[in-house]
């Protein structure tokens, strides 16, 4: 457990803008700052961080928080070790008490996982450094490929015994369980039940995540033993904390020189990162062998949107590439292509030359990929009108994929000008493959829809197939739907409800489903907004039994407003929010808006976030004064205002909604029914004429 003193230390040292940052590249935007969302696929700025507050938010996904909720959705942690990882990075000691064996044991599967990663790669480093077989054999190797002692400890690079169970062995005598040896992947199990370890007798690369916790490793056999070995690198499988396709090498070392240099190197291998950064070269990245994804790209693209891919010089592997480097340019990406001499890889480039050599090739034999295609493609098409039909296939392929309309323009024009052709031909290729590509995507949407109707079906048991083919109870009335807001034992006619749900009173015709574009509903959220900004701010006063003045607080007054006429809130999130007000408001110290800004559950902080930004205003009202008050000067008159509004606009969409129901045809012919009807039509507008009148409105009948 970690104590609240201890967790107020860490909040208030946290700076969202530095935590932020880590991950995301975010620019001055006024009084906040901007970024692309870490949680979707973003292509235009729309994740905002807001230092005086504290806080961030996606305005796209709505994903967001504080400092805390952050690292927890970012890294996939639980609240206690996003503090501790906030309590890490700015050296703050934690003092918790010893677990319980219980409690070790409840400790989640992916910690114990992390955990045990951790010391593996500690395992690793120690046997390359302080073993016999580690200097001789792992350190010799990694020697031989020209790294330094310095380079060799910032990379974490190791070395694994040649014993098949070294690793399994040290481990279980530390304390750590099997299970977790083999679902980290670090051993396997052979059929008499013998742990092995996955890399013995490998140099050791760990793969660590954009915040630096290990994932995985990969391991590469020695050139002596690589004899008759078809794959000399051995990464960890697939777990819950690792993913392939997921991760780039070097990138945790990288992310801060890519923003310096508003650029990144994208290159094959491990050893080609490693010697970039000996070459004084940090922003590069490696794919570690794998095909390059989406994810990755788009982790890329958080930190710059330019990117020079390294290759070496022979047409294969740029055809190979062609994949890669078209889905780069579909996710936005200014793609430029490094050709190396022929025969070299960015590693064996680098022992050839020193820094300042390496660095001015790299600087000066950039070239664009659109351009370099088409000219390598042109050379092999030379007098043969089927290649170069192909070759034209191929570039406005490439150039379609490009989603800004005036990048994709101008490379028309100049691969028009390159191929000799009229550019009017090029702009009806390019458009015709982007509608393609646009048919092909509506058609996978209509199947996808169509498999999921497929499984939404009624069961025996009342429920429905959801579209992910779980299940789900059919909605039913209850504290989700508006209660009646004025119950006085004269219930409405049982009559079905347009969302398929029975009437549970007098409010009859507001349909649960879709209440979030009615007018009440804004109104609702004006409460809500009004109460975690001033919750804990004195409205009145009231005399108690014993006729002193007791302070009433706006959670307090809002709170038995609605309870005088048996209202509830229609969203559960903002029903929460005045339960927690009310429960918490006679506390000492008690402040709303720092407590649901900081609230452990990232939808209440989200929620607490977006009202308490400065552009939603409350009010325009003038005071009794001549200057125009603020909200908080005039919660007297604003609160009750807020209230009644909420009151009338609940009354006005019931009336909406009798007066749709009486439109029904055939409504005449039910005599009953449309009495009782009737009745409740004129019930509510008395109570509309009651409200309005208390408001001092005019209401035309």
């Amino acid at each position: 457990m970690i104590d609240k003193a201890t967790v107020d230390r860490i909040m208030e040292a946290a700076q969202i803008v530095d935590v932020v940052s880590d991950f995301v590249t975010l620019r001055k935007a006024g009084v906040n700052y901007k970024g692309l969302c870490p949680f979707h696929d973003d292509r235009t700025p729309s994740f905002v961080v807001s230092p005086s507050k504290g806080l961030c938010k996606c305005f796209a996904c709505g994903k967001g928080g504080n400092a805390v909720h952050f690292i927890m959705e970012h890294e996939q942690l639980s609240y206690p070790d996003a503090l501790r990882y906030l309590a890490r990075k700015y050296h703050i000691e934690i003092k918790e008490r010893e677990l319980t064996d219980e409690e070790k044991q409840a400790q989640s599967e992916r910690e114990s996982m992390f955990v045990v990663n951790e010391w593996a790669n500690q395992f690793f480093q120690d046997q390359l450094r302080d073993t016999v077989d580690g200097r001789a054999i792992g350190m010799a190797y990694f020697r031989s490929r020209g790294f330094r002692d310095d380079i060799i400890q910032k990379f974490q690079l190791g070395y694994s015994p040649m014993q098949k169970d070294a690793l399994a062995r040290e481990a279980q005598a530390k304390g750590y369980k099997e299970e977790y040896l083999l679902s980290t992947g670090l051993c396997f199990k052979r059929d008499n039940g013998q742990l092995v370890d996955r890399f013995h007798g490998r140099v050791i690369f760990p793969i660590h995540t954009l915040s630096g916790k290990i994932v995985g490793f990969g391991g590469r056999v020695l050139d002596a033993a690589t004899k008759g070995v078809n794959v000399k690198y051995q990464n960890s499988p697939e777990s819950a904390i690792y993913s392939k396709k997921k991760e780039l090498y070097g990138l945790f070392l990288a992310k801060q020189a890519i923003v310096k240099h508003d650029l990144c190197f994208l290159v094959e291998g491990y050893t080609d990162v490693i010697s970039m950064h000996q070459m004084g070269v940090e922003n590069v990245v490696s794919s570690s062998g794998t095909a390059l994804t989406t994810e990755q790209i788009r982790m890329i693209h958080r930190f710059t949107e330019n990117i020079t891919v390294l290759y070496d010089g022979d047409a294969a592997g740029i055809k190979a590439s062609e994949r890669g480097i078209d889905m780069l340019l579909a996710e936005g990406m200014n793609v430029k292509l490094l050709l190396l001499p022929d025969g070299d890889d960015p590693d064996s480039f680098a022992r050839k030359h020193n820094a300042t050599e390496y660095q001015a090739y790299l600087n000066g034999h950039q070239v664009d990929f659109i351009k370099y295609k088409t000219d390598l493609l042109l050379q092999e098409a030379q007098g043969d009108p089927i290649k170069l039909s192909r070759l034209i296939s191929s570039i406005v392929h490439t150039i379609s994929v490009i989603p800004d309309d005036i990048t994709r323009s101008v490379y028309i024009r100049e691969t028009a000008g390159m191929m000799q052709m009229e550019e009017r031909l090029l702009v009806s290729a390019v458009a015709q493959e982007i509608a393609k590509a646009k048919e092909e995507k509506r058609k996978q949407r209509e199947n996808e829809r169509n498999r999921n109707a497929a499984t939404t079906e009624n069961r025996t048991d009342g429920t429905m197939a959801d579209n992910a083919g779980t299940a789900s109870a059919p909605e039913a009335p209850g504290p989700e739907t508006p209660p009646a807001p004025f119950p006085d034992g004269k219930d409405a006619p049982a009559e079905d409800r347009p969302d398929g749900t029975e009437s549970p009173s007098a409010l009859a015709f507001i349909p649960g489903k879709g209440a979030e574009e009615m007018l009440f509903y804004r109104k609702e959220l004006l409460l809500v907004q009004v109460i975690i900004r001033y919750g804990e701010k004195i409205v009145c006063y009231a005399e108690d039994e014993e006729g002193k003045e007791v302070p009433i607080s706006t959670a307090e007054f809002i709170h038995y407003a609605l309870q005088e006429d048996g209202l509830l809130f229609h969203n559960p999130l903002h029903k929460r929010v005045l339960q927690e007000a009310i429960d918490h408001i006679r506390e000492e110290g008690f402040r709303a808006e720092t407590y649901f800004l900081n609230h452990p559950d990232n939808a209440v902080s989200s929620l607490a976030f977006e009202l308490c930004d400065d552009k939603y205003q409350l009010s325009k009202y003038h005071s009794k004064h001549q200057k125009i008050a603020s909200d908080e000067e005039r919660l007297d008159e604003l609160v009750p205002h807020l209230i009644s509004d909420f009151k009338l606009a609940i009354v006005d969409e019931e009336l909406r909604q009798i007066l749709l129901k009486l439109r029904q045809p055939g409504i005449l012919t039910r005599k009953e029914e449309y009495t009782a009807i009737m009745k409740h039509y004129k019930e509510m507008k008395d109570i509309e004429r009651t409200l309005a009148k208390e408001r001092g409105d005019r209401v035309i009948t």
